[in-house]
């Protein structure tokens, strides 16, 4: 499975870098630095550092408290407004802005709009995930539609977008919307098993929330299928090889663009093998340029060509003129696996008890990069007919797509001959 190497390798295998230990002139208080960057400390001299005493205030003017909290109130809805769905929370929260809003007449308008803020995202996550259940459960398979609806009357997707480019930027239009509703605490919930801090304690397990990143890993299966469900079902020969000339192009669009994703989905979609072995349909097929972008998205080396162009979109986009090349929209499988063995692969605590704060930076500046990307706005025209076509038409099973490539290009051998009058009869009733 891929991983980082350039981080990993810092770490040995037990499972911590030994330059983290510094000499006694970097200590204060139990809290080690270096370059003025915390590296490690005990949670109780994190704390200690942190309560105000007789000789020590952080701020060194009471006055000064109010706006700070609210600052850090501000930040922390801002980042993660989920955390705010959980009722003692969100409760918490209240009653904290309340003290803080019965101050000046500045600090009231400043909770007042953080609030408005935070219910604003919260109502708009919640009609979001309905859409998403609305469109889940209506959710049928293809196979069940041809059975009842003749397959000459059926469209397809060139017939409602014959350009391939403007499919690309309809594609886009849904990656960058089931982004932003991924929320950067999700990553944490999708690891986070027991407290990371001690491994005795469960923590929060039974409140594990992670359904838009689930629902985003869905829709890279959803593209896929549907790319190999419109390749195997037209009839004809010639047909099925315009199709997957049409997806070769599309794909090309979303290499352009930035959107690694629907890449890769499409790349698998044509990988699947009811695709792959429709050998007389292949052969008709100019594939020059789907074999660079195989290329591009070649996992040897751990994904080397892909993380170089990941690289290069992500640097286009920082010095960006225009909405357009501000895109990013990585390969989100393999950034979930990345952070899972970065999270794995290093220990939060060091062997002397102390917290290991350079995995956690790691692990902030990936997720930080992540949520930059997620926020761009889309840049294209929103086209209602095929996002509709993209997110609701019905596609095949993996044993619906096995038959239609039968039914298309004979088996060629008995066990793919057993296989097919099996599935004719489980799914068709024939013999």
């Amino acid at each position: 499975m891929p991983q980082t190497p350039p981080f990993s390798a810092m770490f040995d295998s037990s499972g911590y870098n030994r330059n983290l230990y510094q000499s006694a002139e970097d200590s204060c208080g139990g809290l080690y630095y270096h370059d003025n960057n915390l590296l490690s400390g005990s949670l109780e001299a994190l704390i200690q550092h942190l309560v105000p005493n007789v000789d020590y205030y952080p701020d060194n003017q009471i006055r000064k408290i109010a706006p700070k909290i609210l600052q850090l109130l501000t930040e922390w809805t801002e980042t993660f407004p989920y955390d705010f769905r959980d009722e003692r929370m969100m409760r918490n929260l209240k009653d904290l802005a309340h003290r803080i809003a019965s101050g000046e007449e500045t600090y009231r308008k400043n909770v007042q709009q953080m609030m408005q803020c935070l219910i604003r995202k919260l109502a708009a996550l919640s009609q979001y995930e309905e859409v998403l259940a609305k469109i889940s459960s209506s959710s049928t398979d293809r196979l069940t539609v041809l059975k009842t609806k003749p397959q000459s009357i059926q469209r397809d997707i060139i017939t409602v977008c014959s350009d391939p480019y403007t499919l690309a930027q309809q594609l886009t239009h849904i990656e960058l919307e089931r982004l932003n509703y991924i929320g950067p605490e999700e990553f944490v919930q999708a690891f986070v098993q027991k407290d990371p801090l001690d491994n005795d304690k469960s923590c929060y397990s039974e409140r594990k929330k992670t359904r838009n990143l689930e629902a985003y890993v869905e829709w890279f299966n959803r593209l896929s299928y549907l790319v190999a469900t419109e390749i195997c079902m037209p009839v004809k020969k010639k047909h099925r090889a315009r199709m997957i000339e049409y997806f070769i192009d599309v794909a090309r669009e979303c290499f352009n663009i930035g959107n690694f994703n629907s890449l890769m989905a499409i790349i698998s979609g044509m990988n699947m093998s009811p695709v792959s072995r429709l050998k007389k349909t292949w052969a008709k097929v100019k594939t020059a340029k789907f074999d660079i972008l195989e290329h591009q998205m070649d996992p040897s080396s751990n994904f080397y060509n892909y993380r170089t162009a990941l690289r290069g979109a992500a640097q286009r986009s920082l010095t960006a003129h225009s909405s357009r090349e501000k895109i990013v929209i990585p390969f989100f499988s393999l950034l979930i696996k990345d952070i899972y063995f970065l999270n794995e692969g290093c220990a939060n605590r060091l062997p002397n008890g102390h917290v290991n704060f350079e995995k956690f930076w790691e692990l902030a500046k990936q997720v930080s990069e992540f949520m930059t990307w997620k926020q761009v706005e889309c840049p294209f025209e929103r086209d209602r007919k095929i996002l509709q076509y993209l997110l609701t038409v019905p596609v095949f099973s993996e044993d619906a797509l096995y038959l239609a490539s039968y039914e298309s290009e004979g088996p060629e051998n008995h066990v793919e001959k057993d296989r097919w009058k099996s599935l004719r009869s489980s799914l068709l009733g024939r013999v």
